[in-house]
């Protein structure tokens, strides 16, 4: 009796005439092509499908492959491999800023910087017992702001800011230092800045 292979259009993450099974090593070169080939970042149940395998595993793939030194991202809106070789000119400037505010303020903060050219790449609040925690945010349009807190409300989950009564710090990306002082001047003309 011959091998089972997949036909066409299965839909299982196989090419025709390819065995189902594929061995985990070349499971995890296969999901950082994908990653590799992606434009902005892909949802795990996306790479799941493609591969074939269950979102449990694509999580385990990604958690081995980024203790092997793959840089991948988990992001919001998916998992995104980074280049740190090939860096993008539109987010060419870092800086780290320290803002307070209140949860209902959230949408107005991301929407002043971004609305300035920025990029907000995360959150990080000092924790008593964990030190410094960090989450993704990675929001460079309203339309990412609008998906981003449409997220945060759908989950029911507190944000970060909750953790310390308000003050966090956010690592924001432009294409230039002139930028990142508008968006500076700008969240303190809101009222949102910290200064020393």
């Amino acid at each position: 009796m011959g091998s089972v292979v997949s036909p066409p259009g299965r839909g299982d993450g196989t090419e025709a005439g390819m065995p189902s099974e594929r061995s985990p090593e070349a499971r995890r070169q296969a999901l950082l092509d994908l990653l590799r080939q992606a434009d902005g970042p892909v949802p795990g149940s996306r790479l799941a499908e493609r591969l074939g395998v269950s979102r449990q595993i694509i999580v385990q793939d990604v958690t081995v492959l980024r203790a092997a030194g793959a840089p991948i991202l988990a992001t919001p809106k998916g998992y995104l491999l980074t280049e740190p070789n090939r860096p993008d000119p539109r987010w060419a400037c870092r800086r780290v800023l320290a803002v307070s505010h209140g949860p209902d303020d959230i949408e107005t903060e991301l929407d002043a910087i971004c609305d300035l050219g920025g990029r907000v790449v995360d959150v990080i609040v000092e924790h008593p017992l964990y030190g410094e925690l960090r989450g993704l945010v990675m929001t460079a349009s309203r339309a990412d702001v609008d998906e981003f807190v449409q997220s945060l409300r759908a989950s029911g989950a507190a944000p970060l800011l909750a953790l310390t009564g308000g003050p966090h710090l956010h690592t924001i990306e432009a294409a230039s230092e002139a930028r990142l002082d508008a968006i500076a001047r700008r969240l303190r003309e809101l009222g949102f800045l910290m200064e020393g």
